[in-house]
């Protein structure tokens, strides 16, 4: 039997769990499954994502920089959210990539880069 790839659940580094859960509240519109001041677990739909608390130092660094790539269909209404909510601005929906996407990102508090994805199909 072949594997069969179900989900991602990305874990990224946050500096504060409070203040990342509420904008990841009111910027992307993910609800609190679980919150403490270490560990939070968000979820909006079928997705979901972690946030762990990191001291930035050299003995635990919070590195920055993560990227996640979320893939959706029909992502102009999501982009339309994100304009609304403030996450994004009108220009940023990059439409027909040379990788055949359409995609937009931004940074969280934490420099993590979060990108929405739309793989272009063939409608033939």
């Amino acid at each position: 039997m072949r594997t069969e790839l179900i989900n991602i659940i990305p874990v990224l580094p946050s500096q504060d769990i409070e203040r990342d859960v509420a904008w990841y509240r009111t910027y992307v519109g993910f609800d609190v499954v679980h919150s403490d001041e270490m560990y939070a677990v968000l979820r909006r739909g079928t997705l979901y994502l972690h946030l762990q608390w990191h001291a930035d130092t050299a003995d635990d660094p919070l590195l920055g920089g993560s990227v996640i790539r979320i893939l959706v269909y029909n992502i102009e209404e999501l982009f339309a959210e994100f304009i609304k909510r403030g996450t994004v601005a009108k220009d940023k929906l990059r439409k027909s990539t040379p990788w055949n996407t359409h995609e937009f990102g931004f940074y969280d508090l934490n420099k993590n880069a979060v990108f929405f994805v739309e793989e272009v199909r063939d409608l033939d």
